[in-house]
């Protein structure tokens, strides 16, 4: 589970991600910087772990004039533990990860997503490690491809899958807006796509550049759907309001003549809390949308 304190405009000033007696910690303010060595006594105080990783590499940090660095606390910190979610077991890698490892806050929606998937061809965009994909193969897809920029989290995501006793029917790496097209000009057609990319706004100034990559992703992923297909879609960037990513897909239903009708919404996890004083932390947006062809 994950615990989060102090947030920022840009970063929670420090995330603490718990894989039993194992603690990815993330700081993201000088503030909380400077408390280091008190926040790492806290923590073995409170919660008794067995090790402790600092994963203080996100570029955001950056902004703060903080150095970028990923190191052992203490203890001994192993290369990969094991996430159960949603009866399934996901090999996930700590100091080699993206951010702390796993992303926690769309743990809910993922089960939504099984309602859904029953017989449908699935293609699982920012895949990362085939959370989504394989999931919705446990739970009745006829196929599931991933796609992501990284080739190591494909190559974790084809051994997720074998552990949980499915398979893949592709992983393509490469630049996501480029793998859509790709798979438009080559004719490929699905009955759900999922769309969960990083935040395309991290900072204000980013928000003309980011709506235009949210307007852009979603065009790309309606347009591989079939005549009656599911659009999830996700955004975790906070300057980016839930009305205006579905006003996004909505555009998209528009541009392509076709019947847009949102089934379900959902936010984060509540181990990713939302402090009333601070909207900010409440960041997550995903959109359950049927798509049929008009």
């Amino acid at each position: 589970y994950r615990l989060v304190f102090g947030e920022s405009d840009l970063l929670p000033g420090l995330v603490v991600d718990r894989y039993g007696d194992v603690l990815v910690v993330e700081i993201g303010t000088a503030g909380m910087e400077r408390m280091k060595e008190d926040i790492l006594a806290t923590l073995q105080t409170v919660l008794e772990p067995r090790a402790v990783l600092w994963k203080n590499d996100g570029a955001a940090r950056s902004l703060e004039g903080l150095p970028l660095y990923v190191e052992g606390a203490c203890g001994a910190v192993p290369d990969q533990v094991t996430v159960h979610e949603n009866g399934l077991a996901f090999a996930v890698p700590l100091a080699g990860g993206q951010k702390t490892g796993w992303f926690y806050d769309q743990a809910h929606n993922r089960r939504a997503l099984l309602h859904y998937v029953a017989g449908a061809r699935v293609l699982d965009v920012f895949s990362y490690l085939g959370a989504w994909a394989i999931a919705a193969l446990r739970h009745g897809a006829a196929e599931a491809t991933c796609v992501d920029a990284s080739a190591a989290a494909l190559a974790l995501a084809g051994h997720n899958a074998a552990a949980n006793g499915v398979r893949l029917a592709a992983t393509l790496k490469g630049d996501a807006f480029e793998v859509l097209a790709a798979l438009k000009s080559e004719g490929r057609e699905y009955d759900l796509v999922i769309l969960d990319p990083p935040a395309f706004i991290k900072r204000r100034k980013d928000i003309p550049k980011g709506q235009a990559a949210y307007r852009k992703l979603n065009l790309l992923g309606m347009q591989l759907l079939g005549r009656d297909g599911l659009l999830v879609s996700s955004s975790c960037s906070y300057h980016l309001p839930g009305e205006e990513l579905l006003g996004a897909i909505g555009r998209a239903g528009r541009h392509l003549n076709r019947h847009v009708v949102m089934l379900e919404a959902g936010g984060q996890a509540p181990d990713h809390p939302v402090h009333p004083a601070i909207p900010e932390t409440r960041y997550l947006k995903t959109f359950f949308c049927r798509v049929v062809r008009e």
